[in-house]
């Protein structure tokens, strides 16, 4: 019996460096992270490991190699796997995209990445089908690079890189906090002060763990800073939240901690049954009726990676957000 052979590996693209005098005894991973900055080096590491780096036509396996001057160090790059989720085509509202990474305003109600219980019809099986081969792949997965995240019943604009270079370039500038975010979200209640800032850590609430919440001890840093742009007499608020972290849950955590939960948030919005008496019963029906959080991603801004162009986009809130607003505008709750 014949053993049967696996299939050769298939390889992407191939680059050859030469090692110079002011290289001599680096680490052979650190080097080509500097010199490959496209490709990161925790997977230069793995690269390096399987055997995909040569000095001199030999593998070089071992990522703490010190290098010598004038040496030849080859890479060959696989070619990029499937992503485990499954292209979906959808219907995508593309506020802008070029060849290393795309922005979309994405609707309320969709999830961003698939998850227990959200397995698929998520952005990320959209973008696969809509960007196709034009993913260049991220740590060796062609996929799109989800850098930020927004809630399933948040809507607004989301940025998704195509490239690792773009991905890491993107995360770095959330991580500095450097990326412009602003939301519009409808609150209960008027903040007091109408303007401020909230800073306080989030993380898991000790009482349920499906809940974030404001922690004294423990948690991770987090700010928020808000401005009242029109309020409903007693009832209720339309805010402009601008974040300087990302926390999960992190305005609809801030607000309610305030005592002004978002308007729908079935999580964080306590009861308002004392709030809605003498209210118009239209009004009051649109209130309660509303099918999630009033919490839009109106703002992003970041600098393209690639380009060094300094990026700046705005969406409008969609239909539901704008028709509650304007009940309230037109009621009259002085």
């Amino acid at each position: 019996m014949t053993a049967s052979k696996s299939a050769p590996r298939a390889f992407a693209a191939e680059k050859s460096v030469s090692v110079p005098g002011s290289a001599a005894g680096a680490r052979l991973d650190k080097w080509l992270a500097e010199a490959i900055p496209e490709v990161s080096r925790s997977r230069l590491k793995g690269l390096i490991e399987d055997g995909a780096v040569t000095i001199a036509g030999k593998a070089a396996r071992d990522p703490a190699y010190r290098l010598r001057t004038g040496q030849s160090v080859r890479l060959r790059l696989p070619a990029p796997v499937d992503a485990a989720p499954v292209p979906q085509g959808m219907d995508l509202d593309i506020a802008f995209e070029d060849d290393h990474l795309i922005v979309v305003n994405k609707p309320a109600g969709l999830v961003v990445h698939p998850a227990p219980g959200n397995l698929d019809r998520t952005l990320v099986n959209a973008l696969l089908a809509h960007c196709g081969d034009s993913l260049a792949g991220i740590g060796g997965v062609r996929r799109p690079g989800i850098v930020h995240r927004i809630d399933k019943d948040t809507s607004g604009l989301l940025v998704a890189a195509k490239t690792g270079i773009v991905h890491a370039g993107l995360s770095s500038q959330f991580a500095a906090h450097i990326i412009e975010r602003t939301y519009d979200a409808l609150v209960w209640g008027v903040p007091q002060p109408a303007s401020g800032k909230i800073v306080g850590a989030i993380g898991r609430s000790r009482h349920n763990r499906k809940k974030m919440a404001v922690l004294q001890r423990g948690g991770k840093a987090a700010e928020t800073g808000y401005r009242t742009l029109k309020a409903f007499g007693n009832v209720a608020a339309h805010l402009r939240c601008r974040l300087k972290t990302g926390r999960t849950h992190q305005i609809r955590v801030h607000m309610a901690s305030i005592g002004n939960p978002l308007i729908g948030d079935a999580i964080y919005g306590a009861s308002r049954r004392r709030t809605l008496r003498g209210l118009p019963p239209e009004l009051a029906e649109a209130l309660v009726a509303f099918p999630r959080q009033a919490l839009h991603a109106m703002t992003l801004g970041f600098v393209h990676p690639v380009t060094g162009e300094a990026m700046r986009f705005e969406a409008a809130p969609p239909e539901d957000f704008a028709v509650l607003r304007a009940a309230l505008t037109e009621a009259d709750v002085s």
